[in-house]
């Protein structure tokens, strides 16, 4: 339901088709807003074609594409450009493009500020709808490129209040059905996920996570289990896990720096932490995945065994 951690297809088994390996112990890290820039709207930019895998720098990022073809990888999955088509990048994923024509679209940029000034409860609740999937197939329809062109020139914060609101009534309106969000509106499970998005400060404790949500353990189990059927613990671990696969399978960082980086005490803990909740140990991850590990970009060659998977939300 939440799809705020990663939940695609890589497992110990490997995945055949991307071919990317960055030489850094670091994922790279975009910044396409200014820092006092709560939101940025542009069209889509008609030279790109080819990205390194990147996040970006604390903003939810939204693609739409009215024409394009390619493929849009998102945390290790790669999904078809179909336009028209709405992307979702939440600020801790990783994502790249390998497109083979001229797209064309918009891109807006969405800081966590934005939400926190606006009172429009209707539309947080949308914000955190869209959010909760990667990629929204969408009818056709004019509605969407109007709203989207007149945020790009928008500068009253009410009138953008409202066009976003209108935009994002829109997709989901216009979403395929078997493929639209269903989304959160407990407000306590919206901001524990948004603490989990800032794999920095991760942590392996409800106990944490509860004392900064100025709750109970006990409390936050509950809500968990209530609003997701997921215990808190395993909520944390699927972040864990999510920030371990992307530096094992897009840094060179030693295993060792992986998990003082996501604050385990040894690496040996690390080790069977990550061994317990995927069923290998992490460098066994990174050399089942090393399709994506090598220097140069190669495109992948389609199979039938290769098909590109369907554009659904991501599972819990």
């Amino acid at each position: 339901m939440a799809g705020l951690a990663f939940s695609g297809n890589l497992s110990c088994g490997g995945h055949p088709l991307l071919n990317y390996r960055i030489n850094t112990n670091v994922i790279k890290t975009n910044n396409k807003i200014e820092t006092d820039t709560l939101i940025k709207v542009a069209p889509f930019r008609a030279w790109v074609r080819k990205t390194q895998p990147h996040k970006h720098k604390n903003y939810l990022e939204l693609i739409y594409l009215s024409a394009a073809h390619g493929n849009h990888t998102i945390d290790h999955t790669p999904y078809a450009i179909e336009a028209p088509t709405l992307f979702v990048v939440r600020k801790e994923q990783v994502h790249h493009w390998d497109i083979h024509d001229t797209p064309v679209g918009y891109v807006l940029l969405l800081r966590e500020g934005f939400s926190q000034q606006s009172f429009d409860k209707g539309l947080k609740g949308l914000i955190a709808r869209v959010s909760a999937t990667n990629c929204l197939r969408l009818t056709p329809n004019d509605t969407v490129e109007k709203l989207f062109s007149l945020l790009t020139s928008e500068q009253d914060f009410a009138v953008i209040e409202g066009l976003l609101k209108a935009l994002l009534a829109k997709v989901i309106a216009i979403a395929k059905p078997e493929k639209a969000a269903k989304g959160i509106t407990n407000d306590l499970i919206v901001r524990f996920l948004e603490l989990l998005s800032r794999p920095e400060s991760l942590q392996n404790s409800v106990a944490y996570y509860a004392d900064k949500l100025h709750t109970s353990p006990q409390n936050l189990n509950a809500v968990c289990m209530k609003t997701l059927n997921r215990q808190a613990s395993r909520i944390i671990a699927d972040h864990i896990i999510s920030e371990g696969k992307r530096l094992l399978i897009y840094t060179d960082a030693h295993v060792a720096q992986i998990s003082h980086q996501l604050n385990f005490k040894d690496p040996s803990h690390f080790i069977k932490y990550f061994k317990r909740h995927t069923g290998c140990t992490p460098q066994a991850f990174r050399k089942a995945n090393s399709s994506h590990h090598i220097f140069k970009y190669t495109t992948p060659q389609a199979t039938n065994s290769t098909a590109l998977p369907t554009c659904l939300p991501s599972n819990p």
